[in-house]
C-alpha cells in the first residue's frame, strides 16, 4: 500500500507543477468569466435607442404608435418621395411606410433603411403593428381586448410527491436540472482525465521509464497509483475552477458594473412575453415586473415555488451520490483507459480500442436526455442505472426524481464490483503490455494476455 501512495504522490506532484496545469487552472476561470460577462457587456454597448420615422397614409396608426424605452417613432406628412428625402438627411434607424389599406388586409407595409435592416428592428416593428391591428379588429368586431384578456385562463399546476416522508412540492424543471448538471460533470470528467491516464501510460512506455519503475513495484500497484493520482489532480483542478470562476465573475462584474446574467424578474417577464408571442427587452421586462402588481405577485410566487422545490430536494443524498458516482465512474473507466495505454505504442493506435469504451458513455449521455428525463422510472432508465458502464451518468439523472433504496444500493454495489472486475482485467493487460514494444495488438491478442503467466 505504501508503494501505491508513493506513486500517487509522484503522479499528483508531477502534474500539478506542470506549466500546462497552472495555465489551464488560471485561464479556464477567466474564460468562464468572459463567457458570462461579455454577452452582458456587448448588449450594454449595443443598447441604443432606435428612432423610426413613420409615414402613415392609411391613417390607421395615427397617434397609435407609442414610444418605448429604446424605440421612438417620428410621424411624417407628405408623400413617400418626400419622406425618403427627409429620412436620408437624418441619422434615424429606419423609415416605416404604411400605404393606404384596411385592417382586414394589411399588406404593402415597408421598412426603408440606409443599410440592411436588422432582424431585431424588423421583428419589433412587426410586433408593434400586429398588436395595434389586433386592437382595431377587436374594436371593429365590438369586442373589448381588456375583457378578452380577463377571459383568458392561465392554469398553473402544483406538483406534489406523495412519498413515505410525507407530501413534498416538486418542480420537474429544477429536478431535471439537478440531475443533468451532475451527469454532465461526470461525463466530461471521465473523458478528460481518463484520456490523461492513457497518455501518461503511453508516454512512460515509449520513454522506457516504466522499465525502471517496474523493477521496484508491481504493474498493478503502478496502475492503481497512476489512476488515483490523476483522479486527485482532476479533483483539485475541478475545485479550483469552481472557486476561481466565482471570484473572477464576481470581480469582473463589480469592476465593470455588469450583471453576469439577466435579473430573475427580467427572465420571468420576458418568458411570459415570449409565451404570448411578444417581444420584450430586459429593461422593460424588469420594469413591468416591478410596476405591475399582478406580475410582481406572480413573479414572487414563482420564485417562492422554485426556492421551495430546491429546498425539498435531498441535497445531501444528491451530493453524496454525486461523489460516489463521480469517483466510481472515473475509477472504472480510468482503469480501462490505462489498459489501452499499456497495449499500444502510440496514441494513433488507440482508436480501435477507444470505441468500445466510449460507446456506453455516449449512449448513456444521449439516453439521459431523450428517455430517462421523460420517464425516470421506466425500464430503460432502470437497467441503464444498474449496469456499471452506464450507471454513473443515468443514475445521477434519476436520483433527484427519487430512487428506491434497493435500486440505489444495487447500482452502487454493481459499480464497485464492475470497478474491481475492470481493474482486474486492466491489470492483466497492463502487466504484459507495459513491457511489449513494436507489436500491433488486436482483440484476440488482448484476450490471450488475460491468461498469461508472468
Amino acid at each position: 500500500m505504501s508503494k501505491i501512495w508513493l506513486i500517487v504522490r509522484r503522479e499528483y506532484l508531477t502534474r500539478v507543477r506542470k506549466k500546462s496545469f497552472i495555465i489551464m487552472t488560471l485561464l479556464t476561470p477567466l474564460l468562464m468569466a468572459a463567457f458570462m460577462i461579455l454577452p452582458g457587456l456587448m448588449i450594454s454597448m449595443s443598447d441604443e435607442t432606435e428612432t423610426v420615422m413613420v409615414l402613415d397614409e392609411s391613417g390607421l396608426f395615427q397617434n397609435k404608435l407609442q414610444d418605448q424605452k429604446d424605440l421612438k417613432f417620428i410621424p411624417l406628412a407628405g408623400n413617400l418621395s418626400q419622406a425618403k428625402t427627409i429620412y436620408q438627411e437624418t441619422d434615424n434607424t429606419a423609415l416605416l411606410y404604411i400605404p393606404k389599406m384596411s385592417i382586414d388586409d394589411p399588406k404593402g407595409i415597408t421598412i426603408y433603411g440606409k443599410k440592411n435592416t436588422s432582424i431585431q428592428t424588423q421583428v419589433r416593428l412587426e410586433n408593434v403593428l400586429e398588436k395595434e391591428i389586433e386592437n382595431q379588429r377587436f374594436l371593429a368586431s365590438g369586442l373589448d381586448r381588456a375583457t378578452l384578456d380577463k377571459i383568458e385562463a392561465n392554469v398553473k399546476l402544483n406538483t406534489i410527491n406523495l412519498s413515505d416522508g410525507g407530501e413534498k412540492d416538486n418542480n420537474a424543471i429544477i429536478t431535471s436540472i439537478a440531475g443533468i448538471v451532475g451527469a454532465v460533470i461526470i461525463y466530461f470528467f471521465i473523458f478528460l482525465y481518463g484520456v490523461q491516464i492513457m497518455r501518461g501510460v503511453i508516454e512512460e512506455k515509449t520513454s522506457r521509464i516504466v522499465e525502471v519503475m517496474i523493477s521496484s513495484v508491481k504493474p498493478f500497484q503502478l496502475m492503481m497509483g497512476k489512476i488515483v493520482g490523476i483522479a486527485a489532480v482532476g479533483l483539485t483542478q475541478f475545485l479550483l475552477w469552481i472557486v476561481l470562476s466565482f471570484v473572477a465573475i464576481t470581480a469582473v462584474s463589480a469592476a465593470f458594473g455588469i450583471d453576469a446574467a439577466p435579473s430573475p424578474a427580467a427572465q420571468y417577464a420576458a418568458g411570459q412575453a415570449a409565451a404570448q408571442g411578444e417581444e420584450v427587452n430586459e429593461a422593460d421586462a424588469a420594469a413591468a415586473s416591478v410596476d405591475n402588481p399582478d406580475d410582481k405577485d406572480e413573479f414572487a410566487s414563482t420564485v417562492s415555488d422554485i426556492q421551495q422545490s430546491v429546498g425539498n430536494l435531498n441535497l445531501g443524498l444528491i451530493f453524496g451520490c454525486f461523489l460516489f458516482y463521480f469517483l466510481g465512474g472515473y475509477l472504472l473507466y480510468g482503469s480501462l483507459f490505462g489498459a489501452i495505454g499499456a497495449a499500444v505504442d502510440n496514441e494513433t493506435d488507440t482508436q480501435q480500442f477507444m470505441m468500445p469504451i466510449t460507446i456506453p458513455l455516449v449512449i448513456s449521455f444521449i439516453m439521459s436526455y431523450s428517455i430517462v428525463l421523460k420517464n425516470p422510472d421506466g425500464p430503460v432508465a432502470f437497467w441503464m442505472s444498474i449496469i456499471p458502464l452506464t450507471s454513473p451518468i443515468v443514475m445521477m439523472v434519476r436520483i433527484p426524481f427519487g430512487v428506491p433504496a434497493w435500486e440505489l444500493l444495487l447500482s452502487m454495489g454493481l459499480l464497485v464490483a464492475g470497478f474491481i472486475f475492470t481493474t482486474w482485467i486492466a491489470s492483466r493487460i497492463y502487466r504484459v503490455g507495459i513491457l511489449m514494444y513494436g507489436k500491433k495488438i488486436n482483440y484476440k491478442e488482448l484476450s490471450k494476455w488475460l491468461f498469461y503467466r508472468v
